[in-house]
């Protein structure tokens, strides 16, 4: 049997009533020369017989039926029995646009020192898309490039998993999928961009991602603000903060003292604060002073965090930090 050129890997889960949807648009693709690997984790509804007649139908759909083990398990399932050397993700509830594996493939031929490129995406439908996901959706696609990605990567989850296209070695190479708690496509972004894979982003929308109250995202534990954090947390002291015993955290707000809480759990304490709000200043926050920002410079060793969590604020923080001397990425990061 001839090895296709794109595996797609497309987990499912009592999906009845998006899947053909999904699978329509991925029969609609221009580029031909693609397997479908679906892994039904337990569908209890007409998922495996939606899945069974798109195989009968079309000989490049391959259907894994393993015992339900959950989402993490389905991927690397799905990750070893794909063919192909390049892997697209696809979920069984969004919609890829018809160019989507031409272009994103093509790329990936055409950059051989990118492992993963992403696109452009858009919610839908629009009237469900609240302030916060319209924003993230900006900030996301306004990482147009590798540089930009690894700048913003401690922030947010910088890709929508289905809508990826990687090198299935360079994932492998890094242990593949993992259960630890937290989502399992920011803690493999995290892993990659450590072991030095360059990323990517076609910046035309060639994916759709269903806005709906019961997608996972919004559902599961492992998706939570506190879980992100853990994962962040986790990953900063492997690398940005490896070796660090304390750190510099700016902003004594909720979301720093959240912060602080995740960072106590990997043996990093705050050693300092530093705000706007003239209340909190001069004040001892967890046993840590809190000072204005005139009085923070760079130069003691000590890296800090940015952990304000007023929307729009980042960009004025950095060009604060940026004046006192700090640089970003070696003396600061922002995480939120």
């Amino acid at each position: 049997m001839k090895t296709p050129a794109v595996s797609i890997l497309l987990p499912a889960r009592n999906e009845e009533r998006f899947l053909p949807a999904a699978l329509d648009s991925i029969f609609r693709q221009t580029f031909s020369d693609w397997e479908l690997v679906a892994v039904d984790d337990g569908s209890q509804d007409a998922t495996p017989a939606i899945l069974a007649e798109a195989a009968r139908h079309d000989p490049r759909v391959r259907v894994l039926r393993p015992s339900r083990r959950g989402l993490v398990a389905a991927l690397n399932a799905g990750l070893d029995a794909c063919r192909a050397p390049l892997v697209a993700r696809m979920d069984a509830d969004d919609i890829s646009h018809p160019r989507r594996l031409e272009l994103q493939a093509s790329f990936l031929r055409e950059t051989p020192s990118v492992g993963l490129v992403a696109c452009d995406f858009r919610s839908f439908p629009r009237a469900a898309l609240g302030s916060g996901m319209a924003a993230y959706e900006t900030w996301q696609n306004s990482l147009s490039s590798h540089e930009d990605i690894l700048r913003d990567l401690f922030v947010e989850s910088p890709f929508v998993h289905p809508s990826v296209l990687f090198r299935r070695e360079e994932v492998l190479s890094v242990g593949g999928y993992r259960d630890r708690g937290w989502a399992e496509d920011y803690d493999l972004w995290l892993r990659l961009a450590a072991a030095g894979v360059r990323f990517a982003r076609l910046s035309r929308t060639l994916f759709f991602w269903r806005e709906r109250p019961e997608r996972a995202t919004r559902t599961l534990p492992e998706y939570t603000a506190a879980a992100f954090r853990a994962c962040k947390a986790h990953h900063l002291k492997r690398r940005f903060l490896r070796g660090a015993e304390e750190v510099l955290l700016a902003g004594a707000g909720l979301e720093g003292r959240a912060w602080s809480r995740a960072l106590q759990g990997e043996g990093i304490r705050v050693s300092g604060w530093v705000d706007v709000d003239p209340r909190k200043i001069g004040r001892i926050l967890h046993g840590a002073p809190v000072s204005a920002a005139h009085q923070v410079t760079a130069g003691n060793g000590v890296k800090m965090l940015v952990t304000v969590g007023t929307r729009g604020a980042r960009d004025q923080i950095r060009k604060w930090a940026d004046g006192a001397g700090f640089t970003e990425g070696v003396d600061y990061l922002c995480v939120t």
